[in-house]
């Protein structure tokens, strides 16, 4: 399905980044070469160490103290499709306006292959209107949104805003990938 395939992960500062865990499990199952930016949000719920052990790379994390004079335009080559799982307000926000104050933001703006983004936030957050015109905007931009799914929410709550499961999104993943 995913033989060789270069898949970029990038993983945001929610709870659901947990899944993300889990994608690129799966995505590695599937035969993907899965490589993973983390924001530095993004390891106050997951290490570092989690996606390494799982991907058998070490996570880029930022800008100017890795090896490469320019890591996102590097990681933009080299990946085939982008997934952003989860997908805060915040880089939708970024994303959508075209602002870029990391690697994975830099890295999103600096490259050409398709993008799938897995929104995860509460209901109030998913529904106000500043983040509608983002999501509006980055699907005018031909960005693949998968979810977010209506269900259980961190903190107990349920609504709209959680993050669609790994399965899901490996499928719209493979279905964006089987004609290239």
């Amino acid at each position: 399905m995913l033989s060789g395939r270069h898949i970029l992960l990038g993983v945001t500062g929610g709870i659901a980044a947990y899944k993300s865990a889990y994608l690129a499990r799966r995505l590695g199952e599937a035969g993907a070469d899965v490589r993973v930016i983390m924001t530095k949000a993004a390891e106050r719920f997951v290490g570092r160490q989690t996606f390494a052990a799982i991907t058998g790379h070490p996570v880029e994390r930022d800008l100017f103290d890795g090896s490469s004079v320019s890591p996102h335009t590097d990681l933009a080559d080299w990946a085939e499709l982008i997934v952003v799982a989860p997908a805060t307000t915040n880089l939708i926000g970024h994303l959508a306006n075209g602002l870029a104050d990391d690697l994975l933001t830099n890295t999103l703006l600096a490259t050409r292959v398709p993008v799938v983004i897995a929104p995860a936030m509460h209901t109030e957050m998913w529904e106000h209107p500043a983040t509608q015109r983002n999501i509006h905007r980055l699907r005018e931009d031909g960005h693949e949104i998968v979810g977010p799914d209506t269900g259980e929410l961190a903190g107990g709550d349920v609504g709209t805003g959680r993050m669609s499961e790994p399965e899901a999104i490996l499928a719209v993943v493979e279905k964006l990938l089987e004609h290239e």
